[in-house]
């Protein structure tokens, strides 16, 4: 695992601009460095060493010099790849996973992507062409932004990194701001960088004499299979997630594997057969600490668990380096336990397995079993639920309103991902400042329309993967695995598992009894019980509570109350959220933190 960053050379101090840049995000790659630069281009990497230790340094290039690689992530078929190659003609000069890509590129094209397995961002220059190339791999695992400024194009793994470059003009984007208000995230490829964007998932771009294009490679098609049995499924799912296991375990180095109380991580965790695992929780509440249970498991499967109880002050007193780390502001409360698991995982090994992706692929998220839950009111005919919950929104809030406002609104209308923090009326109300930011329905509109023909729980899913996982689960899982040098890999976001997963039939993802119901089937071949259907928690933080506190209600109220505060918000309405909350009237906790998280972001960048 590695970083990457360059840019096309306009400038007179390339050699030097480049060096900055890597040094950067030193954090992604600590053991060693390497560039490239000529009059044309700077390429520069750092490298976290996993694969093939002693010859696995980049830059790479070509038999004759003519293209060179950097390369940000684990290709797990590249064996097979490279002897297909080596059979080609090609001649290798080391026995990593990167020359494949470069080889691949040479031999294949852009057809070469839909060839990979593994999680990728790469550029390849090609002196010949004056041409550049680079692609992301198909769910979002590895990041890659990119920026075209004063006639230079600038990537990164990391926007930090782009910092470092005397023509990148730093400037917030506001926009981005009030989606954010409403997805906890930013769910565009715009980011909160003026002018900065994030290459999207399963895309490829060239850039050549001044034009930028870009591509996408490969989609989910969601098909649905009914001819199989259950039990059918559940063995095609146990032999393909066993396999894709044993590839996303090929290493050099040891590799370990994250552990909370869900059947996510215990399946991957009883599958791998690794050495070690690692937990950590809050206080002893087992609302907000797992841990626990993940001793017990580990004894279960024979492993050593080992564990941290994160304090409220190590919470709070790291907040604002882990939202350096982020890039962009991300309210996931969760991200800080993520960074503290990661923490503690790279004081003994370099590569963990986790269970991200289960859920948006198999079906796993407790709001998918919404549309069945409530059937019975659906056969209520669609002009009367609508003018039902136009009457219900006019009410002042009370507990069973939402549940009326929320039914009277077609799936596309309620169902923007797993977060929706403030209504578009809501943040409007709150912000100060005026943008012309879409409503969320015209973000989700281009996903939507792409299922519009599959079942609502099919839709679900199929829109949380292209947007909830790369803007949320899979951005927190690099930047905080990266943060403390650390590989993290997600065998679940697999594409020979995701082309499993696309053909089980909604009944056998999402019944009234459960969720993720045949992928359960299978982890009960490996999983005790009472992991294999564990109602789904998430990664429990109490942010809700410390709110009440005195030192963290102050904390926060001084940060609405603020000059910086101030410039973007209504202070006296965020008070008001902050006040509410610590009376016990309304659970305002997460859009108190999605303003903090942004707040603190701020200053952090623009402080």
């Amino acid at each position: 695992m590695c970083g990457i960053a360059g840019f096309t050379n306009k400038i007179k101090n390339a050699d030097e601009t480049v060096e900055k840049m890597m040094e950067a995000i030193r954090h992604r790659g600590p053991d060693s460095g390497g560039k490239y630069v000529d009059d044309d281009i700077a390429m520069g990497f750092r490298r976290l060493s996993i694969i093939d230790l002693s010859t696995g340094s980049q830059p790479i290039f070509n038999e004759d010099g003519s293209m060179i690689l950097t390369f940000n992530g684990e290709i797990y078929n590249y064996q097979k790849l490279r002897e297909e190659l080596i059979k080609a003609g090609h001649v290798f000069k080391t026995n990593t996973d990167s020359e494949v890509l470069l080889h691949g590129y040479e031999q294949w094209g852009k057809d070469m992507l839909p060839k990979l397995r593994g999680m990728f961002a790469f550029v390849i220059w090609d002196k010949n062409k004056k041409e550049l190339f680079g692609a992301r791999d198909f769910f979002g695992i590895k990041p890659l932004y990119y920026a075209e400024m004063e006639g230079s194009f600038i990537y990164g793994s990391e926007i930090k990194s782009m910092l470092a470059h005397p023509d990148f003009k730093k400037e917030l984007n506001e926009t981005a701001l009030e989606n954010y208000l409403t997805f906890q995230y930013s769910p565009c490829a715009e980011t909160f960088f003026k002018g900065v964007y994030k290459l999207l998932p399963a895309h490829w771009f060239t850039y050549k004499d001044g034009k930028f294009k870009t591509e996408r490679y490969w989609d989910i098609n969601f098909d649905a299979d009914d001819e199989p049995t259950l039990d059918q499924w559940v063995d095609k799912i146990t032999e393909t997630f066993k396999d894709s296991v044993e590839a996303h375990k090929i290493a050099d180095v040891e590799v370990g594997s994250f552990l909370s109380s869900g059947v996510d991580s215990s399946y991957v965790a009883a599958v791998a057969n690794v050495d070690k695992t690692f937990t950590v929780g809050f206080g002893e509440d087992e609302k907000y600490n797992e841990i626990g249970y993940a001793k017990e498991f580990s004894k279960y499967i024979g492993k050593e668990n080992i564990s941290k109880v994160i304090t409220p002050e190590e919470y709070w007193e790291n907040f604002p380096k882990i939202q350096y780390h982020m890039d962009e502001p991300l309210a996931d409360a969760s991200a800080i336990a993520l960074y503290f698991v990661c923490k503690l995982a790279r004081e003994r090994v370099k590569v963990v397995l986790s269970g991200e992706g289960a859920d948006e692929i198999f079906g796993g998220y407790n709001i998918y079993k919404e549309p069945d839950d409530v059937a019975f009111y659906n056969k209520i005919p669609r002009p009367i639920r609508r003018c039902i919950g136009k009457c219900a929104e006019l009410l002042p809030a009370h507990r069973g309103l939402n549940f009326l406002i929320r039914r009277g609104k077609d799936l596309e209308e309620r169902f923007i991902g797993n977060a929706y923090i403030f209504s578009e009326k809501e943040r409007k109300g709150i912000l100060k400042i005026k943008t012309d930011a879409p409503a969320a329905m015209e973000i989700t509109k281009p996903f939507y329309d792409k299922v519009k023909d599959k079942d609502n729980v099919t839709k679900m899913q199929y829109l949380d993967l292209n947007m909830w996982m790369t803007g949320d689960i899979l951005l927190k899982a690099d930047k905080m695995s990266m943060a403390n040098s650390l590989e993290l890999r997600v065998p679940f976001l697999d594409r020979y598992v995701m082309a499993l997963a696309e053909k089980i039939p909604k009944k056998y993802r999402v019944t009234k009894e459960n969720t993720k119901f045949a992928m359960r089937k299978a982890a009960l071949r490996a999983c005790p019980p009472v992991t294999a259907n564990k109602k789904k928690l998430g990664f429990p933080v109490p942010i809700r509570v410390w709110l009440k506190e005195d030192e963290y209600y102050n904390k926060v109220k001084e940060m609405f109350t603020s000059p910086r505060a101030e410039k973007f918000f209504n202070t006296d309405k965020l008070v008001a959220l902050l006040d509410q909350h610590r009376e016990g009237k309304y659970d305002n906790s997460r859009k108190i933190w999605t303003v903090y998280t942004f707040l603190v972001w701020h200053e952090v960048y623009f402080g």
